[in-house]
């Protein structure tokens, strides 16, 4: 009878991809790919009219999308059976950070010519910067805090803490986009992220009742 079980059993399945020594460096080349773009549009000024216009708002656009991949992480993880794909997280929430410090240099520098005073006065008189800024201020400790000796430092319970900051950001990112969008009536992309997100935080709420 266990000789049955045991023929019936299914076959040991097959070493993921996500697994490979080369999934890793990969997914490095392809977060560095918006990056290169960027670059070389304003290298050969193929950006368009406005290129500094366009860094600072694909900047954006990048960080609210690397945002939304990074939190897809889990559910796709449970959804796919495919614990593996937890390995790839930090990075993703990393090249976030990367993306929206990339966006704040980018308006310091092309409308703010970085003039410290002009940036000091100009953030909170307009709401979609003061959001903005205010989630870029949030990502910063959870970036510093991305790597194994924090969590030990700090402790398990304390580290997930800080880190569930990541959907106040998220939401923030959101609010700064659709004051981004709505300066010139296009909300077709904000509902796009809005139900994406919605998903994703629907998701979490859903499990965690």
């Amino acid at each position: 009878m266990s000789a049955v079980l045991k023929s019936a059993a299914p076959a040991p399945r097959a070493r993921p991809l996500l697994l490979h020594p080369a999934a890793k460096p990969l997914l490095f080349v392809l977060c560095l790919l918006p990056f290169a773009w960027l670059f070389h549009g304003a290298w050969a000024n193929t950006l368009g009219a406005n290129p500094a216009e366009a860094l600072i708002r694909s900047t954006g656009d990048w960080t609210l999308r690397f945002l939304c991949i990074t939190l897809a992480v889990t559910p796709l993880r449970q959804w796919t059976a495919q614990p593996a794909l937890a390995r790839f997280r930090r990075m993703l929430g990393l090249f976030t950070f990367f993306y929206v410090v990339l966006h704040f240099l980018s308006y310091s520098w092309l409308d703010m010519g970085f003039e410290l005073d002009a940036i000091v006065k100009d953030i909170p008189k307009r709401p979609f910067a003061l959001v903005g800024f205010t989630a870029f201020l949030l990502m910063i400790p959870l970036a510093a805090t991305s790597f194994n000796r924090a969590i030990k430092w700090l402790g398990a319970k304390r580290w997930q803490t800080i880190h569930k900051a990541v959907y106040a950001i998220v939401l923030l990112g959101l609010l700064h986009f659709f004051w981004m969008r709505a300066a010139k009536n296009n909300f077709a992309e904000v509902a796009v992220y809005a139900g994406v997100i919605a998903v994703l935080l629907g998701w979490r709420i859903k499990q965690r009742w």
